[in-house]
């Protein structure tokens, strides 16, 4: 699976990407909104395994981002499938129930300001609504996180609920796409 941009290519992760994921998730800068806690490279090998681990039992999950030009992994975007009542992910344990499908993004910091999360997440957006034929997608982003928030918006993500329930490291925010079921 890939989508391309002008720019960037999306295409699932692999163990040749380790070197830019160990150094994406042990800054903490990085990782400040999505927990706080900077990986070791081996924590970052089990992670890079959850998220291959996902594609290949959801057939979906995030993309790495790899830049046309010198194609270096700038970092990932796309989607986490969530337990919409505990609001645990898939990469992490087994769902039952209602799921959400998010779109995320999570780029190095020397590729921030330049439009990349933004044009990835458009591309992951229209794939995940017109070829997977999803109506709705969420983002959960943690207070504060403004600059995800203005990506958010851009996708067309409204700002849903706050303060969500679960087991996140600060207030965290729901924003939603939902498109309307088209009429029979």
């Amino acid at each position: 699976m890939q989508l391309e941009t002008e720019r960037l290519v999306l295409r699932r992760p692999h163990r040749g990407d380790l070197d830019a994921y160990a150094e994406l998730f042990a800054d903490p800068k990085v990782v400040r909104y999505t927990g706080g806690v900077t990986k070791s490279r081996a924590e970052s090998v089990l992670a890079l395994e959850r998220m291959i681990r996902h594609w290949d039992d959801h057939e979906v999950g995030l993309f790495s981002v790899v830049r046309k030009e010198d194609e270096r992994v700038l970092g990932r975007v796309g989607f986490l499938l969530w337990d919409a009542e505990s609001w645990e992910h898939a990469m992490m344990r087994r769902l039952r129930g209602r799921t959400e499908t998010e779109i995320g993004w999570m780029l190095a910091r020397p590729h921030w300001g330049r439009g990349y999360a933004t044009e990835a997440a458009t591309a992951a957006r229209d794939w995940a609504l017109q070829e997977l034929g999803l109506r709705r997608l969420i983002s959960l982003i943690q207070r504060g996180n403004d600059a995800s928030v203005r990506v958010a918006c851009k996708l067309g993500e409204t700002l849903e609920r706050e303060d969500l329930p679960g087991r996140f490291s600060a207030a965290t925010d729901l924003y939603a796409l939902t498109i309307e079921a088209p009429a029979r």
